[in-house]
């Protein structure tokens, strides 16, 4: 199989993870139109943040990631807060598949085998933590196979899905808005964390191997970045012309309420699917910053990027979609601006396109710190 193939599976991959459930809830609050002008205009920062990190990529030596890259383009203050911010928003990541990850698991298992007589989403939140942990332990190798597979059968179940659900569509329920105008900022750090899989970069231009394989880095960005879209548009379309009005946080719920039992197992299976490719990418490349960028010993480096999520998990903090917007609008803008800063070092004459990108980033960061604060 070529490599790209692996390359781009291990991209959407990791792109398409719990984000996708919120998407069809926040479409509900403000609107199908709004919820594309979002689109439209984040999509295309992203694109344009992506391509610049891969021009930096293509420029920095190999087994850096983002702190590294920093240090190496920007000198050691840039890489403190990158590695801050990436190592925030990649725990917040981590915490966020694992919260709903959990929940997919036990919609599948529970009904099997009915694990004690109360609540075991706990359990099952356990057991998807350790199988992704085992994972992340056999590294890239392992990983690249099973993304890609896992790529395979994400579009198998979702067509499986939409099989399911056509006796209930209703085109009618596309034009649902159940939100008001305090909800106008809500898809910003959902859409942001939604397309967000820039940290794996690196990753994928090693995958891609050396001589002429990274010139393809960039086609892999843009097939990837489409993929994820269609995908992203397809759930949303699919979820509200089922569920409408009566779509909920937690997307398969709403289906597994109109559709059925049935449907709603393959609903979890594509949940699964989707938040456990991103929990083991994720992992994997926290893991990398911490053992290539600190220099932390490989063994403290996998225990500090897997076991941190699961304490905060059980302390108690379980609820996805706050974490994912805060992470999106906030961490994850942080970013955003290094890879600028960076880009604008090694491309000084495209200094027209730093602006506005640049008051985008930081015109979110704090709107969204605002609207969390109230």
């Amino acid at each position: 199989m070529p490599k790209e193939i692996y390359a781009i599976a291990t991209l959407v991959a990791s792109i398409v993870g719990v984000g996708i459930f919120s998407l069809p809830y926040i479409t509900a609050q403000v609107g199908l139109f709004t919820m594309l002008g979002y689109f439209l205009i984040l999509g295309g920062v992203m694109f344009i943040l992506y391509l610049m990190f891969a021009e930096v990529s293509l420029v920095t030596p190999d087994y850096k990631r983002l702190p590294g890259f920093a240090e190496y383009h920007l000198g050691p203050l840039a890489k403190k807060i990158a590695l801050g911010s990436m190592v925030i928003s990649s725990l917040g990541s981590i915490l966020a598949y694992l919260i709903v990850g959990g929940e997919f698991l036990s919609g599948i298992l529970d009904p099997i085998f009915k694990i004690g007589s109360g609540d075991s989403s706990a359990f099952y939140t356990f057991l998807y933590w350790l199988i992704g942990t085992a994972l992340i332990f056999l590294g890239i190798k392992a990983i690249a196979k099973i993304e890609f597979w896992g790529f395979v059968l994400f579009f198998v179940v979702l067509g499986a899905l939409f099989f399911f659900g056509l006796p209930f569509f209703k085109l009618s329920n596309l034009a649902v808005k159940t939100g008001d105008l305090s909800s106008l900022f809500l898809p910003y750090g959902a859409i942001v964390f939604s397309l967000w899989g820039l940290d794996m970069i690196p990753e994928i231009e090693e995958m891609l191997g050396k001589h002429n394989k990274k010139k393809l880095l960039k086609k892999v960005i843009v097939i990837s970045l489409l993929l994820t879209l269609a995908i992203y548009f397809f759930f949303i379309f699919l979820t509200l012309a089922i569920a409408g009005a009566g779509v909920n946080d937690s997307a398969i719920a709403s289906l597994r309420d109109i559709v059925g039992p049935g449907a709603a197992t393959v609903g979890f299976i594509f949940g699964l699917i989707a938040t456990f490719t991103s929990f083991i990418t994720s992992g994997l490349t926290l893991e990398k910053v911490l053992h290539y960028d600190l220099k932390i010993s490989k063994t403290v480096s996998f225990g500090l990027t897997c076991f941190i999520p699961l304490i905060v998990f059980f302390i108690g903090v379980q609820q996805f979609i706050p974490v994912i917007s805060l992470v999106g609008g906030t961490m994850m803008g942080v970013n955003g601006l290094l890879i600028l800063a960076m880009y604008n070092k090694i491309r000084p004459q495209k200094k027209w396109l730093m602006f506005p990108l640049i008051i985008l980033l930081m015109a979110g960061m704090i709107l969204e710190i605002i609207y969390f604060v109230k």
